[in-house]
């Protein structure tokens, strides 16, 4: 049910239109940025709620977010652009999506009983990891890394534009080297329970490849169309993630390419040295991609969104542009440094893995 209209008041001014979403710690308005001589932008708002703001603990949280997130300038990175505070009132305004979380797409499918094509899934999963190369390398004005580490990838935090783009949003619980982390602090569990790698789940501390786990269970669940871990009771789910053998993959999608199977079981190994770099899961899902007869690209996802979603699809113009035959996709993400600790092998295995 949509909001009365608001108006937020500070140097300019927010009104709100309606609530997208409610979650555990603040509410996302669609919003329209008003300006002097008719000048309006459409945003996103998130406001913290109220309770959380009065904790310093997670007001924290919610104002690192932005100061992280807003220097992540990045094609597949949701855009933060102003945190304010009016009248002990916290938000943040950011990049206003048009379009379907992964979350909605998933479930879609599900409900059909229909696979997402697996080129399409691996196009998708390709720029989550482009997001996360760019984070996890990502430098301050010395040029030292700030080891960002998102830590909460997941369907629901993945947006997909109807103009076939993907981006990466959420940085909410995600953590750089200058930040108090009170996860690691206090041993918290934050994240989302069935997508959080052994060493996250457990409340140790996390480097870059705990987000490779989690981007290689999404990776399963938009071709499975179901999660890889399901036990709902936390400590059940906990012991399903560290103590119980690994997911064989290729039994569970016995139909799937052993490259697309095997780059799936590389990046949930429960030993992190043996998981590869965003950038080389990234540039692997792609090299795939171009040797399919119907590769994954923006204009094949926007077709496919218009498809599936009639109801809520938005042309990204009056006169929307008609989705041409896809050609090869563009070139792989350039792999960003690797970490120090990045285990070299790992090149290998991936060539193992597409039979170089």
């Amino acid at each position: 049910m949509s909001d009365p209209v608001r108006t937020i008041e500070y140097l300019g001014r927010f009104r709100l239109l309606r609530r997208i979403a409610t979650g555990g710690m603040a509410t996302v308005y669609e919003a329209e940025q008003v300006g002097d001589r008719g000048f309006t932008k459409r945003v996103a708002l998130k406001v913290i709620h109220d309770k959380y703001a009065k904790e310093p603990a997670w007001l924290q949280l919610f104002i690192d977010e932005a100061r992280l997130s807003a220097n992540l300038v990045h094609g597949n990175i949701v855009q933060i652009f102003q945190f304010e505070e009016v009248n002990g009132e916290f938000y943040m305004a950011m990049e206003y999506i048009r379009g379907v979380t992964l979350r909605a797409l998933i479930d879609h499918h599900r409900a059909l009983r229909e696979p997402l094509a697996p080129p399409l899934a691996a196009y998708v999963v390709s720029r989550v990891c482009r997001a996360l190369d760019y984070a996890h390398n990502f430098v301050d004005e010395t040029g030292a890394r700030l080891h960002i580490v998102h830590r909460d990838v997941s369907p629901g935090n993945v947006l997909l534009t109807w103009d076939g783009q993907v981006k990466l949003g959420d940085f909410g619980i995600a953590k750089a080297r200058t930040m108090r982390d009170p996860a690691e602090e206090n041993r918290l569990t934050i994240g989302k329970k069935h997508y959080m790698s052994p060493e996250q789940i457990v409340g140790n501390k996390v480097d870059w490849r705990t987000d490779i786990f989690s981007t290689g269970v999404v990776l399963f669940e938009v071709l499975a169309l179901e999660q890889l871990f399901q036990e709902m009771e936390t400590e059940a789910s906990m012991d399903e993630v560290t103590i119980a053998p690994s997911p064989d993959v290729k039994a569970r999608l016995p139909a799937l390419d052993n490259t697309i199977t095997g780059l799936i079981t590389l990046a949930i190994a429960k030993d992190p040295m043996l998981r590869p770099n965003a950038a080389m899961l990234g540039l692997a899902l792609d090299e795939w991609c171009a040797k399919q007869q119907a590769p994954g690209s923006p204009e094949r996802l926007q077709t496919h969104l218009a498809k599936h979603f009639p109801a809520t699809y938005r042309p990204p113009s009056e006169s929307p542009r008609r989705a041409a035959p896809a050609p090869g996709p563009a070139p792989g993400p350039a792999p960003g440094p690797a970490p120090a600790d990045a285990d070299p092998s790992l090149w290998g295995a991936l060539g193992r893995i597409f039979g170089r």
